[in-house]
């Protein structure tokens, strides 16, 4: 019991020491806590003050930095402004555009309307920029001593080297903003401006050029026109504008490529613009060539067909030319220039077919006793036309066609077709026109050899005339092709009017020779005998003498040795009959002294006449 409670005794005093230190542990702490919270109440303020100073240092370090991004801006925009106002330097074209395509891509992320609209400012003036090196290249390209006359317009119509510089611009250009693609930009309706400015500018200096180009050719056309045949001057003049239609195709194909703007409108309206001086060209060329025509239109008939069937073949190239004008355009103008320029020439082209006829007719007004027996003016200039028809066949067929079946002989007192001829009808109203041309020919040839005061030279004159039209117009043409134009009445009246003519040579030559060998009841005895052979002979002696100088059908030696042979055996049988016969009747003791020739020696006489050699 005294262990326990001495242990229990111990633990009371342990227990006691044991409250004793919690006690002064409490009392410790609850100073520290006094002192704690003194010590929090003293601290509070600083610490306060410590976050605000704390907070305004890292204001002060963003405004800093804040202030260095907006230095560090200001620098950038300035070197772009820079940059940007010298315009791009040759050579530097990528790093100029660049620069434009970086400050329009910018627009979208800036912050501030301010920072955008000066961002806007610098692409505007970078679009200008880039606009002038456009139009400055089209200035250089579209410059130049113009090709020379008789080549093709067309070769290096854009220098290779400038299409090449023009190129990688164009790409550029048309990806700028324009209010349709981008609406909102600020820049956009300034820059669609100028682009629009320059496109009409594109416009205006490569028509003017187009127009240089051709204009040299057009005048060496119309001052050849007078100097070479009217045929191929009127095929020159097919081929100045057939060259105006490939310079025209070639500009539009440049336009589609070269164009800042590519709508179909725009395009449109600018090829409107490129064309206008070349069609006022063409316009003016036309004009000319017509009223040189005009002035001698006999002489230039074939210039008038020529050329306007020459037109003819062009006109679907023309129409799908002007089609790319626009609608608008077409509406505005309501002209066709080449519609225009066929209307005038194919009116002066049917002129030229009554005045020709016409011509014909006055040419039997002529002083028959002052001509000569070859070849009459008109009768060349008929041939000379009927040759060339067939090369212009399409031309005459469808004027024929306007002007209408008959129509072509106004003014001879014979009334005109009533009928109407259309499309198909061509070559029997060429039948038609080349029958009446023939007849009037032959009419006028008839009536001129009247007024001969010598008739024989009269039907030496007629025969000459009307076997060099039947020769060269139907047996021997120029042109295979004109035999099909000659109808059946055609012939016949010129193989009618030969044999018409050739027994007028006959009967005014050598119808007196025989007249004076024939054996007339009244004339008998030996005196009648020797007065003819002295009229025969002094009337042979003529006829020689005449036929020196007047030679028959010297440019057919075929058929002037067929008129010799008929001559021969016509003369001669009949003078060897007549000799053989007074011979018989010793009209005379001296016989030589009436019979100059024998027949033989006539014979001689007469095929020195007809024969060559």
């Amino acid at each position: 019991m005294d262990d326990e409670s001495a242990e229990i005794e111990l633990l009371e005093q342990n227990l006691n020491k044991t409250r004793q230190i919690s006690h002064r542990m409490t009392s410790i702490l609850d100073s520290f806590d006094t002192r704690l919270a003194r010590l929090e109440k003293s601290i509070l303020p600083l610490y306060t003050s410590t976050q605000i100073l704390n907070r305004r240092a890292n204001n002060i370090e963003k405004a800093l930095l804040k202030i260095d991004e907006v230095a560090s801006s200001q620098e950038g925009i300035e070197a772009e402004f820079s940059l940007i106002s010298r315009g791009p330097q040759p050579g530097q074209l990528s790093v100029y555009t660049d620069v434009v395509e970086r400050l329009n891509a910018s627009i979208a992320f800036k912050q501030s309307d301010q920072d955008s609209l000066q961002t806007a400012h610098l692409v505007e003036t970078g679009a200008k920029k880039l606009t002038q090196l456009y139009t400055k290249l089209v200035a250089e390209g579209s410059a130049g001593a113009s090709p020379p006359p008789g080549t093709d317009a067309t070769a290096n119509l854009f220098p290779e080297d400038i299409l090449a510089s023009l190129n990688p611009l164009v790409r550029f250009l048309r990806t700028l903003p324009l209010p349709a693609t981008h609406p909102s930009h600020p820049a956009a309706p300034t820059i669609m401006s100028t682009l629009k400015e320059a496109q009409k500018g594109y416009a205006e200096m490569r028509g003017a050029w187009a127009r240089k180009c051709l204009e040299t050719e057009a005048k060496r056309v119309l001052d050849r026109a007078d100097t070479i045949d009217s045929l191929n001057a009127g095929k020159e003049f097919g081929y100045w504008a057939s060259s105006l239609l490939n310079v025209a195709e070639e500009e539009y194909g440049y336009l589609v490529d070269l164009a800042p703007l590519t709508t179909p409108a725009l395009i449109a309206s600018a090829y409107s613009t490129l064309l206008n001086p070349v069609l006022v060209l063409f316009s003016t060329t036309v004009t000319s060539l017509i009223a040189f025509i005009k002035r001698s239109l006999h002489k230039h008939t074939f210039l008038a067909l020529s050329s306007y069937e020459s037109l003819v073949l062009l006109q679907s190239k023309w129409d799908m030319l002007l089609s790319r004008r626009g609608a608008d355009s077409r509406k505005e103008t309501k002209t066709n220039e080449l519609k225009d320029g066929l209307h005038a020439l194919r009116a002066v082209c049917l002129r030229s077919f009554p005045e020709f006829l016409a011509d014909l007719r006055m040419a039997s007004m002529g002083k028959g006793a002052d001509m000569s027996t070859g070849l009459a003016d008109f009768t060349n200039s008929v041939v000379q036309y009927m040759d060339r028809l067939p090369e212009v066949q399409a031309a005459v067929g469808a004027a024929l066609v306007t002007l209408g079946d008959g129509n072509w002989k106004m003014g001879d007192g014979m009334k005109t077709a009533s009928g109407k001829s259309g499309e198909g009808d061509e070559q029997v109203l060429l039948q038609h026109y080349i029958y009446d041309v023939v007849m009037t020919t032959v009419k006028s040839l008839t009536e001129l050899s009247k007024t001969h005061r010598r008739p024989a030279l009269g039907a030496i004159f007629l025969l000459n005339n009307i076997s060099y039209l039947r020769q060269n117009i139907m047996l021997e043409p120029r042109h295979d092709a004109l035999r099909d134009l000659l109808s059946l009445p055609t012939t016949s009246m010129l193989e009618s009017n030969f044999r018409t003519a050739k027994a007028g040579y006959f009967d005014t030559n050598f119808s007196p020779l025989m007249q004076a060998l024939s054996d007339d009841p009244k004339e008998k005895g030996k005196t009648a005998a020797k007065e003819k052979f002295t009229r025969f002979f002094d009337l042979l002696e003529e006829v020689l003498e005449r036929h020196k100088l007047a030679r028959v059908l010297e440019d057919d030696s075929e058929a002037r040795e067929s008129i010799g042979e008929d001559v021969i055996k016509l003369v001669v049988p009949a003078l060897q009959k007549f000799t053989n016969k007074q011979r018989e009747k010793e009209f005379s003791k001296n016989p030589q002294k009436y019979i100059k020739m024998t027949p033989d020696a006539v014979e001689k006489q007469l095929k020195s006449l007809y024969f060559e050699g």
